[in-house]
């Protein structure tokens, strides 16, 4: 049965007053939950844990789990051990994840890309992306900007267009994410934009290749996005999020000039398939915990992320309608499975 989509919260200042009230009903849930936790969950962990991330050092979902690693390891009070496992859109740290042992010393931050369209970018998966997790909990949602040198010949993301236009095929344009390779399959299908696509075991290495002109433009998410721009290796032309977000609000949505163009992106916790729910349960309640924080909210909002909690049965129904929605966008785009 599809599952209904639940509003992505706004960027910037509006996104605490989302956070605020409309998750207030699910962090309330969890933080009550801590209380009812039964022993065995209480007295985990008793040796250390080891966190996968699918992408490589320095792509947002990494920034992300290095931050809640801090957090967990000061909770549980064991040292939290975060392995990088990029390649193949995130699908072989997701296949690590679904390997481990489901006895809790395994966790991992999975997105849409592991989760949700790697179901329409490989012909054959090498993991479910439901039964082969245990969900823990929903972190945040975010978006991912168009990005060029400083050199480029376009100023803004209408000249961006026109030009990509006039020459066709002979822009390179990197990907290494399902969202980045999306963004790319809809400036096609939407905007006429004909470049070669590339992909890449990560979005920060194909940044690196867009900053020494080995490749035209590609799309990075806040969190990696940010720091080129600030330091003026990169300039971003616009978001691939249905709106503008106050933290660039110089930055148009591609959707104002592309209608229809939407692709937000989110990042979660899962564990194995079979992790005892009383750990689940344990490691729910201190995502809660964290995201409550208000060093946490400032840093994320620093980070160009949006708060966005579900706790697991929430978490799980929500990744089983990113399927379906994802799936519908590859076939509009014209992707084809590799």
């Amino acid at each position: 049965m599809r599952v209904a989509l639940e509003p992505i919260p706004p960027q910037g200042r509006y996104a605490m007053r989302w956070f605020g009230i409309r998750a207030l009903p699910c962090l309330l849930s969890l933080l009550l939950l801590g209380a009812v936790l039964p022993a065995a969950a209480q007295d985990y962990p008793t040796r250390p844990l080891r966190m996968i991330v699918p992408f490589p050092a320095g792509a947002g979902p990494d920034q992300v789990a290095r931050f809640i690693a801090e957090y967990f390891k000061d909770a549980l009070g064991q040292p939290i051990v975060v392995e990088n496992r990029p390649g193949a859109l995130g699908s072989i740290g997701a296949l690590e994840i679904a390997r481990a042992a489901p006895d809790g010393y395994t966790i991992g931050i999975i997105t849409n890309s592991t989760h949700a369209s790697n179901v329409s970018m490989f012909r054959r998966l090498a993991y479910d992306p439901v039964a082969d997790f245990t969900p823990i909990g929903r972190i945040i949602t975010t978006a991912m900007v168009l990005l060029v040198r400083p050199d480029f010949p376009a100023r803004d993301l209408a000249g961006f267009l026109d030009y990509a236009r006039r020459h066709p095929g002979q822009l390179s344009a990197g990907y290494g994410s399902g969202a980045s390779q999306m963004s790319l399959a809809r400036l096609r299908s939407l905007g006429g934009v004909e470049a070669v696509p590339v992909p890449y075991r990560g979005v920060p290495i194909a940044l690196t290749d867009v900053i020494s002109g080995n490749l035209a433009f590609s799309l990075g998410d806040y969190a990696v996005s940010l720091a080129q721009m600030q330091g003026g290796t990169l300039r971003g032309l616009a978001v691939t999020a249905a709106e503008r977000s106050d933290l660039m609000p110089d930055l148009p949505a591609i959707a104002e000039v592309l209608p229809g163009f939407d692709v937000t992106i989110w990042y979660g916790l899962t564990a194995p398939a079979r992790t005892p729910r009383p750990i689940i349960d344990r490691l729910a309640v201190l995502t809660a915990e964290f995201l409550t924080r208000p060093a946490t909210r400032s840093r994320l909002s620093e980070m160009g992320l949006n708060p966005a909690p579900q706790p697991p049965d929430v978490f799980g129904d929500f990744i089983r309608s990113e399927i379906v929605k994802w799936t519908a966008a590859a076939r509009e785009a014209g992707i084809e499975p590799q």
